[in-house]
């Protein structure tokens, strides 16, 4: 029996016991190939997922899954789902959601993937690496060179009608280096997500992790005190990915965002515009429709500074009074909804990097943090980071500079950014898939000498 049949005859029996069901299931298969100095180092072929099931009785809902995925499961998986509803002692506001009239629709699956030969991928890591040591001599090593593919299915099936398949899948080519000059050793790094593999240029990957490394040699502090500065695309959306719960309306409610309250008031410049697009071309986590089967749709989270919308679920949506927004998110077959953005980034400016930096006289450019998980806290704002990055002087990157920590506040970071860069960029895609251009700051704290 196929999982599509298995899927109906859960349906069927289980509404013999409850009031509504939902079917959840998801797949996800994933090759891993990386070389070291010319060599095969690992081969990895690997397939994950199960099967989710919830369902109400009188008004309380529960959830079971199962990693195996046969009819032997069918009357267990029923049966957990009613027994732990039973259990429940308190009504709970999540429902079965009866689908909506109309769904946009989307390709995301390039079937050229499977055709490729397993060779071919090997080829192009080994190129890339033979590549990145023919650059400069001061490549000492190249630490990773590693191709992924994810292939991923996701079907919703429920009582009430809704009846959505969605099929994905994408490559990451990625390489790493470490250059050596003398007693000076940095690291730089470069990588790609793509859905076509021929759109990949190899070498501008290596060039941009090799030259990212031996630009950082000779890095020292900066004397401490408040600088302009211009933090890079990716590192912004790093930051805008470490504060995303900020914009959960479930974090909201819960008092564990201070945008709790704050729809329609400004928070940010004029200048900023941050948007969730499920639709955005080459965004890697679009989607037709959300883990409650809502149908996703474009929307300005941040319009001219002024914050426009929550992130719902129908959870959160019937709290507040008002429609789920498409933002329901499973982050595995065996979680319950969170909430969780598709596409998130900043939208990009007119302006070019060039032009943001020649009117900064003595202020620092940030190439890249560490500690995000550590360092700041998304309840209050407040953050600490070891940071490295560029001297500005007169209007020009000087020398580079590491060994200092920036300190601020991101909400406080939104009101005095200045300038928006033309360079949009994403980070490699997730839960969520983050996004900003260059953003230029009146000023930030840093500590070094």
């Amino acid at each position: 029996m196929g999982y599509e049949s298995i899927i109906d005859k859960i349906l069927i029996e289980g509404k013999k016991k409850m009031s509504d069901l939902e079917v959840y299931f998801f797949n996800n298969k994933s090759l891993e190939i990386g070389v070291f100095k010319g060599e095969l180092e690992k081969y990895s072929v690997s397939e994950s997922g199960g099967i989710s099931l919830r369902g109400t009785k009188n008004n309380k809902m529960a959830y079971a899954y199962s990693e195996k995925i046969d009819e032997s499961i069918i009357n267990s998986l029923i049966e957990e789902v009613y027994e732990n509803a039973k259990s429940i002692e308190t009504i709970d506001s999540d429902e079965i959601f009866v689908g909506s009239s109309k769904y946009g629709q989307l390709n995301k699956y390039n079937e050229n993937f499977n055709k490729i030969p397993i060779a071919d991928k090997i080829m192009l890591i080994k190129d890339l690496e033979n590549y990145a040591y023919s650059l400069d001599n001061r490549v000492s090593i190249v630490q990773t060179c590693s191709y992924k593919e994810i292939d991923q299915e996701r079907i919703i099936n429920n009582t009430k009608g809704v009846d959505l398949k969605d099929k994905e899948n994408l490559g990451i080519l990625y390489i790493s280096v470490i250059v050596k000059d003398k007693e000076d050793i940095k690291t730089g790094y470069s990588y790609r997500a793509f859905r076509n593999i021929s759109d990949i240029d190899f070498k501008e990957i290596g060039k941009e992790a090799v030259d990212r490394a031996i630009s950082k040699l000779g890095a020292k502090p900066i004397k401490s005190g408040n600088y302009q500065t211009v933090l890079k695309n990716t590192v912004f959306a790093n930051l805008l990915e470490s504060y995303v719960s900020i914009f959960s309306a479930d974090q909201a409610q819960k008092g564990l965002s201070l945008l709790d309250d704050k729809v329609g008031d400004k928070i940010a410049s004029n200048l900023f515009n941050l948007v969730d697009d499920p639709f955005y071309k080459v965004g890697f986590a679009s989607r037709t429709f959300d883990d409650e089967g809502t149908r996703t749709e474009f929307k300005k989270v941040i319009d001219k500074g002024e914050l426009k919308t929550l992130l719902h679920s129908w959870k959160t949506a019937k709290k507040a009074g008002i429609e789920s927004t498409g933002n329901a998110l499973r982050s595995s077959y065996k979680s319950s909804i969170t909430i969780s953005p598709s596409n998130f980034f900043v939208e990009k400016g007119s302006r070019s990097f060039t032009d943001m930096i020649e009117g900064i006289e003595n202020g620092i450019y940030i190439t890249n943090l560490a500690g995000l998980h550590s360092g700041l806290n998304p309840v209050s704002g407040e953050f600490s980071l070891s940071a490295e990055g560029y001297e500005i002087i007169n209007g020009k990157i000087s020398r580079p500079i590491n060994q200092i920590t920036i300190a601020g506040n991101f909400f406080d970071l939104l009101k005095n950014i200045e300038d928006i860069g033309n360079d949009l960029e994403f980070t490699l895609p997730g839960n969520g898939h983050f996004g900003s251009p260059s953003i230029k700051v009146k000023s930030l704290s840093v500590s070094g000498l």
